[in-house]
């Protein structure tokens, strides 16, 4: 026998030769496969350190072998030894019959301990330990150390599922999902003060992300115990702030908004006590927006919430909007049914009271704008019928005639007349015109209105806002109104304008006649010579002696008591230069057409004020600048010769 080569070589007796040469590692196996001699196969490939995906190879094999022969313990302990190497799924599809469940849970759990399971994995093992109410393995799994050896969403997930809400809780309580912990809780246990008190427990941030969540739900059932909540979140009571910037650090009501969607009256109490507490919140415009809402809705319900909020399950004592059956439910007290609606109507009147103070207080006096839309607050009032708030809000605006006009459409003429010396008094700001409207709406009013017309002249006649033909011509218009109700107006007037033609008769006689005496100083001075009698110069009082000066206003004056100037009388100079400047004044204003225009809206009678420019010679045909407007007309103007 000799080795050469790896081979042997017999000599045989014969002096024949035979030579062995050993299989190759393959067909080894493949030999031992056919004889079903699976454990030497194993011992083989570790004796011969095969790598571990031929190991697992050959376990596969031997593990499918005991599968066949129904030895499937001993098959899924062959299987677990391939973990790693083989593809789970294709042992799990082997043993998903329920009789094998038990093999199943095993090989899942050796797949979890070595970290290879995936969410698949978990979502089967969950099952199984479901199926065979297996708590102990359960608990196990769910409470062990190794945070990583399954998919915690779904494990929640499963155990949810399966009502195992206990493991559901502790896996999302452990691993921080708060959301999951909350559905839980309330979608599936409704324990509402456990997940209260667990907000309550978070930081800040996170319980604001979960009441925003959830909100809903705790409202409809905790409503008072969700608002506190709220006013910690959004306040941060208890805690001292520390920098004026502090609210801006912290949530805002208007984020919360949508958890109140079908509890309006739960809104309204957050967004009272929120309003109370904190006075400069930067979203408190949209605050007063949504509470002036809530205050001056009719049923205390949104319009796109009409058809919902008769669905929900809420307190009727938190809720009065919300349920329809509030409305037809009947109390019965000393034998008499009462109904609700006298305490739905008591309770609309109370918070249109806080609609009307809130729309007071929000706009403080020293600022321009409020601290709410205006806009939208009118669109609310309109809609609601709420003339209080419409009528502050249109003085309020300067809006006057808008003012009357309310007035004027619910034909409360006694508050009218009110709201017209109040807010037609042009001495503290009014418009006076509010005076005429008033008269024209009496005047096509159609009825008998004796009384309020006869108090409406009596304030136009002290203004003096219209003429007589005016107030005739609009009275004339309503059937009902007789000359009685204007003939002592008429006559007063009549009166007034007869004192006044008389006053101005007598002005122009007085002007006429001293223009006669001007036009024949002015021709004497022309035609005839002028004799000087003074014997005393005017300046010093002394002697007139030669060299003297007379001038035409009949004033002497020694030459040296003149000194240099001696075109001018000293004396009556400066009531000429005087009314030069005047003429010069009247003739530059005459050019500034906006300052006479200006006269002409601001004066009652505009015609006077036209025809003092003309009288005052201002406006005249032809212009002939100013340089000659203030030229001397004569050699005598200047009084000297």
């Amino acid at each position: 026998m000799l080795c050469e080569w790896g081979t042997i070589v017999l000599i045989m007796a014969d002096k024949s030769a035979l030579f062995i040469v050993e299989k190759d590692m393959e067909s080894k196996l493949d030999l031992l496969f056919k004889k079903n001699l699976y454990t030497v196969a194993i011992n083989l490939v570790q004796s011969q350190q095969a790598d571990a995906v031929a190991t697992a190879e050959v376990l596969r094999k031997y593990g499918d072998h005991l599968y066949s022969k129904q030895d499937y313990d001993e098959a899924m302990a062959q299987y677990i030894l391939t973990i790693g190497h083989l593809e789970p799924s294709y042992v799990i599809q082997k043993f998903l019959d329920a009789q094998r469940i038990y093999n199943l849970t095993n090989y899942l759990e050796k797949l979890h301990e070595k970290g290879l399971a995936s969410k698949d994995h978990t979502t089967l093992l969950l099952n199984c330990y479901t199926k065979l109410k297996d708590v102990d393995k359960l608990d196990l799994f769910i409470k062990s150390e190794d945070e990583h050896k399954f998919d915690v969403e779904t494990a929640i997930r499963v155990c949810r599922a399966a009502n195992y809400h206990e493991h559901a809780m502790y896996v999302a309580k452990k691993s921080g999902k708060h959301e999951w912990y909350l559905k839980i809780l309330l979608e599936d246990l409704d324990r509402y003060d456990e997940a209260l008190q667990y907000i309550n427990s978070l930081d800040p941030s996170q319980a604001g992300l979960t009441v925003e969540e959830y909100g809903k739900i705790l409202v409809e059932h905790k409503p008072k115990e969700t608002i506190q909540i709220l006013m910690r979140l959004c306040t941060e009571e208890g805690e001292s702030a520390k920098g004026g910037t502090f609210i801006t650090m912290l949530p805002s009501p208007v984020d919360f908004l949508n958890i109140f969607v079908h509890h309006p009256q739960s809104l309204m109490e957050f967004l009272e006590k929120y309003t109370n507490k904190v006075k400069d919140s930067p979203a408190q415009v949209e605050i007063h927006n949504t509470l002036m809402e809530l205050y001056l809705s009719h049923d205390l319900d949104f319009p796109s919430l009409s058809q919902t909020g008769s669905n929900e399950n809420g307190d009727l004592g938190t809720n009065r909007g919300s349920n329809a059956a509030a409305t037809t439910s009947r109390t019965v007290s000393n034998g008499n049914v009462l109904s609700d609606d006298a305490n739905e109507e008591k309770y609309r009147k109370e918070r249109r009271r806080k609609g009307l103070i809130l729309l007071k207080n929000a706009w403080p006096a020293e600022q321009e704008q409020p601290l709410y839309d205006v806009d939208l607050a009118i669109i609310l009032c309109e809609m609601n019928s709420f003339k209080e708030g419409l009528l502050y809000l249109y003085e309020k605006l300067k809006l006057y005639k808008e003012v009357i006009a309310c007035y004027m459409q619910a034909h409360d003429h006694e508050g009218l007349i009110a709201c017209c010396k109040r807010l037609g008094d042009s001495g503290k700001g009014g418009d006076p015109s509010l005076w005429a409207d008033l008269l024209k709406y009496f005047g096509e009013l159609g009825e008998d209105c004796s009384k309020e017309v006869k108090e409406v002249l009596t304030y136009i006649e002290r203004d003096d806002m219209l003429p007589p033909i005016i107030v005739l011509q609009t009275l004339s218009r309503n059937p009902c109104l007789t000359l009685s109700v204007i003939k002592d107006y008429i006559a007063r007037k009549l009166e007034k304008e007869s004192k006044l033609i008389d006053e101005d008769r007598i002005a122009i006689e007085k002007y006429q006649e001293e223009t006669s005496t001007m036009r024949k100083e002015i021709q004497d001075l022309r035609t005839n010579a002028r004799i000087f009698q003074l014997s005393k110069c005017t300046a010093c009082t002394f002697t007139l002696d030669l060299p003297a000066v007379h001038f035409m206003c009949m004033h002497s004056f020694h030459q040296r008591c003149l000194g240099d100037n001696e075109k001018e009388c000293p004396e009556c100079a400066p009531e000429y230069r005087s009314v030069l400047e005047t003429k010069r004044n009247l003739e530059q204003n005459s050019k500034t057409q906006d300052y006479f225009f200006q006269q002409v809206r601001s004066s009652k009678n505009g015609f006077s004020v036209i025809a003092e420019y003309f009288g005052k010679g201002i406006i005249s045909k032809t212009n002939k600048g100013s340089s000659e407007a203030v030229k001397p007309t004569n050699d005598y103007s200047n009084g000297s010769f």
